[in-house]
């Protein structure tokens, strides 16, 4: 999804492409808010990325020692995994997304320059790779699979041709030169780099949760130079540059159980993320819904959505949109973990917010609502400026019905966050769910991770579906080692 961009942005933009010589090939829109509400971060590809063959995947062993288990760390507006690239090892935290393919890095500890990133400055996950501290790491071919699909061509000689091969070299397959660099767009954002390989470190299951276990030549893109984006991406997607899809994993799945934002920055805690057989087993208690495939986005997670109730009312149906596709491929709802909270589409957004509106009887907080952009803030009583002593049971619920009879009540929390510190015995809690606005291109809806937090999410691929139960995911993390005391 694309957002409109200012006269000045557009000179800036072209200047940026124009001195590195760069092509685009996807879009990621990422919108900032203020420092005082969360962070929306979008993804959205244009690319139709086609699913790899068999001989594409990088790793062929038994299922018990393909599954790996990575914790994912929370922060302000997602989940962090911590990739473990080089040799010698050198760890870099990125954002875990479903709704992109390509993983990326900030390459180069002084080298790399991230532009407009001033809220950033002294943000302690602007980690980088240094690819010449690595005697593993080496600049992908630009006869290489992935250089073809990282540059969307449909022609094997489009990006060795702007390498620089000569006719004759590419006739013979002679030419040995590396792939071009790329230019990746997020909204107002903008990451370019090189696509490399290197050996990437992930960890066993709970049978062997210490084990390490090398993936040689994995690809991911050496990103130098950024606009407004300082920290790094893993995609799950299921595009053939995703990591699941190098792993080996596209015929079976994986799962995450994303703790609260009260755990935010938190050291001792961590989310669990399975990847493998043990993702999607054992889960008849799960509710699944199908995936839908969008003709438009084949590579990323779409589900239907059909209604949603607002605690003990009547059902509000949505449209036709948020299940279903048109002659374009655009419409579904889009699960993603790189959006922090829920964007529904007008005018069905509205009517929810009437709905929520007339089972509320807290005061509104209309002056926050227009300092952070949400649409629906109160206030709530807070004895003692004490958060613990809140009662929160008396927002009504949010139910979301999914297509196969899938319903999903918001767990507690999921709804409504605090803005700040409790003031005077009064604390504002805003809704986070925001309007689908910009294109009509691409998804009608959003199912962001805020959404997502203590509910235990299955991404079966083998089966093409998805399941959701409500889960504690604290205790889930220290029933498997993530949770430090």
């Amino acid at each position: 999804m694309t957002t409109p961009f200012s006269l000045s942005t557009y000179f800036f933009i072209f200047f940026f492409l124009s001195s590195a010589l760069l092509h685009f090939n996807q879009c990621y829109a990422k919108e900032r808010k203020p420092s005082y509400s969360l962070v929306l971060s979008l993804t959205h590809t244009k690319t139709s990325l086609t699913i790899p063959k068999s001989s594409y995947n990088l790793v062929k062993k038994n299922s018990e020692t393909l599954d790996i288990r990575e914790p994912l760390r929370e922060v302000r507006d997602g989940y962090l995994i911590s990739l473990n690239i080089g040799t010698p090892p050198q760890i870099i935290q990125v954002y875990m997304d479903t709704g992109s393919d390509l993983t990326w890095v900030p390459c180069g500890n002084l080298s790399f320059d991230c532009i407009d990133c001033d809220d950033y400055r002294d943000h302690k996950l602007m980690s980088s790779f240094s690819p010449s501290f690595s005697s593993s790491s080496y600049r992908d071919l630009c006869t290489s699979s992935s250089c073809i699909d990282i540059h969307s061509s449909d022609n094997p000689f489009d990006q060795c041709t702007i390498a620089g091969c000569s006719l004759n070299s590419l006739l013979k397959g002679t030419c040995s030169r590396p792939c071009p660099s790329f230019a990746y767009t997020y909204g107002e954002g903008i990451v370019s780099g090189t696509l490399t390989r290197d050996t990437l470190r992930v960890h066993g299951t709970s049978s062997n949760p210490n084990s390490i276990r090398e993936v040689p030549k994995f690809v991911f893109g050496c990103v130098g130079t950024t606009y407004r984006e300082p920290i790094g991406i893993v995609g799950f997607g299921k595009g053939p540059l995703s990591l699941p899809s190098q792993l080996g994993f596209l015929q079976k799945g994986f799962s995450h159980c994303f703790l609260p934002f009260k755990f935010a920055n938190n050291p001792n805690i961590s989310s669990p993320l399975v990847v493998g057989d043990q993702a999607i087993s054992s889960k008849e208690n799960f509710q699944f819904t199908p995936m839908l495939k969008s003709p438009m986005y084949p590579n990323f997670y779409y589900i239907g959505l059909e209604a949603i109730t607002v605690g003990n009312g009547a059902t509000t149906q949505v449209p036709l949109t948020l299940r279903e596709f048109d002659s374009l491929g655009n419409g579904g709802m889009l699960i993603d973990s790189g959006t922090t909270y829920t964007h529904l589409p007008e005018p069905f957004y509205s009517s929810l917010l009437t709905a929520l509106r007339s089972s509320i009887n807290y005061p509104r907080a209309e002056d926050i609502e227009a300092r952070t952009g949400f649409d629906l803030c109160y206030r709530l009583p807070c004895p003692n400026n004490n958060l613990n002593s809140l009662v929160t049971d008396d927002f009504p619920s949010i139910t979301f019905h999914f297509l196969n009879n899938v319903s999903l009540v918001l767990p507690n929390g999921n709804d409504f966050y605090a803005m700040g510190a409790p003031r005077n015995s009064t604390v504002v809690k805003c809704l986070l769910f925001q309007s689908m606005e910009g294109s009509e291109e691409g998804p009608a809806g959003i199912f962001g991770n805020f959404q997502q937090q203590n509910v235990e999410v299955v991404y079966d691929l083998e089966k093409e579906r998805i399941g959701f139960q409500t889960s504690d995911c604290a205790s889930a993390a220290t029933s498997q080692g993530l949770h430090k005391t």
